[in-house]
């Protein structure tokens, strides 16, 4: 085994060996060919001013080197489900619903091994890992230190013991500990940040789930407080704490701030940073981000509110406190609920952060075109700054600078199809794909609406052979299509006339969940029962149409839409079968209306009178008579008329027509008396 290494190893040095003297060759020819073409003029560089290339005997690489040239051997499969789902295929998601679901499942699953964990960790002290990774051992989330002293109040700040760590600091007062400035402070950080409250566990983590899964009302108040379903209570321990400090400095005053705006007490923020004003102390440039965010909250007039955010920056300038990205962002984001002033004074704040040398992130561009762009009003506005913000962004990779990054690409396709502008789309579309950018696309349902608006305005506005190859391309590795989005889709095939197509959607309706979907599975069988088509497309309409019977007669409890039986979804079955020439089963779905208590149209038994004259059927076409007739039907006199004159019958049949013909008289007569 050794010889065989040591060979490789041999012919390894060897071939490095000739790779730099074949290098070396290769640079001096290069250099001779430059010489030959600059000429005589030119200036031969002696031995000793040649630069001398190093080449190093060692290569630092990057952590992920190695899987990222893996990774770029690979081409996405679009018809994959994401990478995360691919351990269980069982949990592969086929809606977004479902995709949300499955992820927070599994991350509820490896939060729930930790807690056992870290909750017991004298059953996990075995360390199975060559060499030792800490990551996977227990972690100490349980306070160490018994004794009521400041070092454990330090311990319970640190592992974020809200309720324990207010408790030993009144006990550290009641014993007369002067606790020290910096661990009072560390306190208040943790109270404010939290909303006096243990971080989430329990009843909190449930609400937060419910508050996801309850969607947003447009305008409402969208800031982390809020969701978590937490309020700044009056005279919390936060406040108390806060009184209870003899000197009150700077950081105090920015926590209470910052907890106060963050869970929605912005009028009490405003007070405290009066109160800090009047005590000559200057607040650091994240409470003025706050303070800015929560001005839009304590102004009716648009006037007052620009007015106080005006304000608060000559604070800033006059406290020589620079502001940040956050800063103008914070600026941005409370213009857009200014009104007429809005749009002057975004242009006004880009000039001056251009003036400060500060980058714009998304979240600016996104701000700034939410003003210039409102919902449902883009087209009537016409202006051009979202083209000006795509020639800015264009080949640029951007990283996370602020929470509302990701609001950008949804927004951004927001206003593309509120414009019907397919091309900028497409622009849009590249820049998600430079660099880094994907990483700002947001969560699940980010991307289904950004996705969604793209697929429908590529459905409104380009061929249907364009539509489907975006529709295979994103489906569903990227894109679950809502019910909706089928629809759209079913609208570009018919538009192209691109019907033979039907049966496949299908096959993706059902797989995506949406076969109950009573709109969109009534739309479906309209389209083809509409037109006639070859006898090929017809035959898959119609083995389209018993697939689609099968999902109505499925009695699933489970399932949250069952399909009922309409006059219409019945009709068009039948309709689809006898355009394929399948008169029995066509003759078998007859039977449901009366199963469901459903009538007939008169065009329907038209239609089946038709096709019983085609295949030479009397028998058919009389049973078609006894049939309306058996529904009350007032076509029934016209009908056996026609079968009467179209067929030739036989004896017992005429004398059947006739009986149902003077029975359906005799009702007629006794309906006008």
């Amino acid at each position: 085994m050794a010889a065989p290494c040591a060979k490789a190893g041999l012919h390894v040095h060897m071939s490095n060996r000739i790779f730099i003297c074949k290098f070396e060759q290769l640079l001096l020819r290069r250099n001779s060919s430059v010489t030959s073409a600059l000429g005589q003029n030119a200036t031969v560089p002696k031995a000793g001013s040649v630069e001398e290339i190093v080449i190093p005997k060692k290569k630092t690489w990057d952590k992920l080197a190695v899987l990222k040239s893996l990774a770029s051997t690979v081409n996405r499969d679009p018809t994959a489900s994401r990478y995360m789902f691919q351990d269980d295929p069982y949990l592969t998601p086929r809606t977004t619903i479902e995709f949300k679901l499955y992820s927070l499942s599994l991350e509820s699953g490896r939060n729930a091994a930790k807690y056992i964990i870290n909750t017991y960790p004298k059953f996990f002290l075995k360390d199975f890992a060559e060499p030792h990774i800490p990551c996977l051992m227990p972690e100490t989330l349980e306070p160490q230190i018994e004794e009521v002293s400041e070092a454990a109040l330090v311990e319970r700040i640190k592992l974020r013991k809200v309720g324990m760590a207010v408790d030993l600091f009144d006990q550290l007062l009641q014993n007369g500990t002067v606790v020290s400035t910096n661990t009072t402070n560390d306190l208040l950080d943790l109270i404010c940040f939290y909303g006096d409250l243990d971080p989430m566990q329990g009843e909190a983590s449930k609400e937060v789930a419910e508050d996801q899964e309850t969607p947003r009302r447009r305008g409402a108040d969208h800031r982390v407080g809020n969701l978590l379903g937490r309020v700044w209570r009056e005279n919390n321990n936060a406040e108390r704490i806060y009184n209870l400090m003899p000197e009150r400095n700077e950081r105090a005053y920015c926590a209470l701030i910052r907890g106060m705006v963050k869970y929605g007490a912005d009028t009490k923020a405003f007070s405290t940073y009066m109160d800090m004003l009047n005590n000559r102390l200057t607040a650091d440039v994240h409470t003025f981000n706050a303070l800015i965010s929560a001005a839009p909250n304590v102004r009716e007039d648009y006037h007052e509110k620009w007015n106080l955010i005006m304000e608060l920056l000559k604070h800033m300038e006059e406290q020589k406190v620079r502001p940040n990205l956050l800063t103008f962002n914070a600026v941005l984001k409370s213009l857009r609920r200014c009104g007429s002033l809005a749009r002057t004074q975004a242009l006004l704040t880009l000039a001056e952060m251009k003036a400060l040398g500060i980058e714009p992130s998304l979240a600016t561009y996104c701000h700034v075109m939410g003003i210039f762009y409102k919902a449902a009003a883009s087209a009537r506005n016409p202006t051009k700054i979202i083209y000006e913000v795509m020639d800015e962004v264009s080949g640029k990779s951007f990283s996370a600078q602020d929470p509302d990054d990701v609001q950008f690409f949804p927004s951004t396709m927001r206003i593309c199809l509120d414009l019907k502008d397919i091309e900028l789309a497409y622009r849009l579309h590249r820049f998600l794909g430079e660099g880094n950018n994907w990483q700002l696309l947001g969560d699940s349902h980010q991307q289904s609406m950004y996705y969604g608006r793209f697929f429908n305005l590529l459905c409104m506005m380009e061929h249907v052979d364009v539509v489907l190859k975006w529709y295979r391309e994103i489906t569903p590795s990227l894109y679950f299509p809502t019910s909706h989005a089928f629809r759209d889709l079913l609208q570009a095939l018919d538009t192209d006339n691109r019907l033979d197509l039907i049966p496949e959607i299908w096959k993706d309706i059902k797989q995506l969940g949406h076969a109950h979907r009573a709109e969109l599975v009534e739309e479906v069988l309209t389209m083809m029962a509409r037109d006639k088509h070859s006898p090929e497309v017809q035959e898959s309409f119609a083995n389209c149409a018993l697939d689609m019977k099968k999902v109505f007669e499925q009695r699933d409890h489970s399932a949250k839409m069952a399909l009922t039986w309409t006059a219409s979804a019945l009709g068009n079955i039948i309709s689809v079968l006898l355009a394929a020439a399948r008169t029995r089963e066509a003759w078998d779905m007859l039977e449901l209306f009366k199963r469901n208590n459903r009538v007939p149209t008169a065009e329907l038994l038209e239609e089946f009178v038709c096709c019983a004259q085609s295949t030479n059927n009397p028998q058919l076409a009389v049973e078609l008579v006894q049939l309306s007739h058996s529904f009350s039907l007032p076509t029934t006199t016209r009908l056996a008329h026609r079968v009467a004159q179209e067929f030739q019958l036989s004896d017992e049949q005429k004398k059947a027509l006739s009986e149902l013909e003077a029975s359906d008289s005799e009702s007629d007569s006794s309906k006008d008396e």
